[in-house]
């Protein structure tokens, strides 16, 4: 296995101009709960050891504020800040201790192309449960780059992250044994693209779907299986404008994998996943996937 200074993706942070709503969609619907509200922000866990998987925030608009990865180490916490700092990222907090619920040591910075980044070592975790038709924790994060070479440059050479696969549109970057943690779409410009929930099981991700497709949310794009990573997906759109996937059966992979290009990831015309099955993706998913920006940008 490749040695991996960022161990995994831990939680992201968005912004909402609807709070109530969004916390009241992402507990009845999507199946998370609040553990914790500190000043302005609501921490929501999942069934896994996270102490929280996602944080919400009132702001004028829908927005990606952070995306926070768990480090290996104090030491490597400390390696990757002087190399964010060297690569020219602007420093939102320095290394000292986390004043989230979660605890632990972190820094937060912003990379070149606009997303914010924090990195925890230390943070609390909590009994792991597996509940059928229930989020275990985050996947994988989607964001859009107007250049993914650039940035998949930043991920592998600043982070450390290893590229698992190149399609035609996206990179795929690993920090662990799942095939990915991060993927970068080709986009016109900066922003979101989606966020993963890891769900235990194929049959998690199909009730799962029905049981929010039966509380008035459709299906966006799927159920279908994806070809880098052979994850099996299901996406939707929550009330703010956020497209949200469930997944599972994600693709383990370890040093001895092989790496392959846009040439090898081609599908049949009018197929874009392995079973063929799933509807096209709705015209309102694909144009969510390129309408969320990042805080401040």
């Amino acid at each position: 296995m490749t040695d991996f200074p960022v161990t995994a993706l831990r939680s992201v942070e968005i912004g909402t101009p609807d709070l109530s709503a969004s916390i009241d969609f992402y507990t009845r619907v999507w199946g998370l709960e609040v553990v914790a509200e500190v000043g302005d922000k609501v921490f929501l866990a999942a069934t896994g050891d996270d102490f929280h998987v996602l944080e919400l925030k009132q702001s004028e608009r829908s927005e990606l504020r952070k995306i926070s990865f768990r480090v290996r180490s104090v030491e490597d916490l400390a390696d990757l800040f002087d190399k964010a700092v060297q690569a020219g990222c602007a420093v939102f907090r320095a290394p000292g201790p986390a004043d989230a619920p979660s605890g632990g040591e972190r820094f937060v910075i912003r990379e070149p192309q606009g997303s914010v980044l924090e990195f925890v070592h230390g943070d609390r975790r909590k009994d792991a449960r597996v509940v059928p038709n229930r989020v275990q924790r985050l996947a994988h994060v989607n964001i859009n780059s107007a250049d993914i070479e650039a940035l998949s440059d930043f991920y592998r050479t600043v982070l450390g992250f290893r590229l698992t696969d190149r399609s035609k549109m996206m990179a795929f970057l690993s920090c662990n044994n799942d095939h990915h943690a991060v993927v970068l779409a080709d986009a016109a410009s900066h922003g979101l693209n989606h966020i993963a929930f890891l769900m235990p099981d194929l049959e998690s991700v199909m009730r799962g779907s029905g049981l929010v497709i039966d509380k008035g949310y459709p299906i966006g794009w799927g159920v279908g299986r994806h070809g880098p990573g052979d994850n099996v997906f299901a996406y939707f759109i929550d009330p703010m404008g956020v497209v949200i996937e469930y997944t599972a059966e994600v693709l383990q992979v370890d040093a001895s994998y092989r790496v392959k290009g846009p040439d090898e990831w081609v599908w049949p015309p009018g197929r874009t996943d392995h079973w063929g099955i799933a509807p096209p993706k709705s015209d309102a998913c694909k144009k969510a996937q390129i309408s969320i920006g990042f805080s401040g940008a």
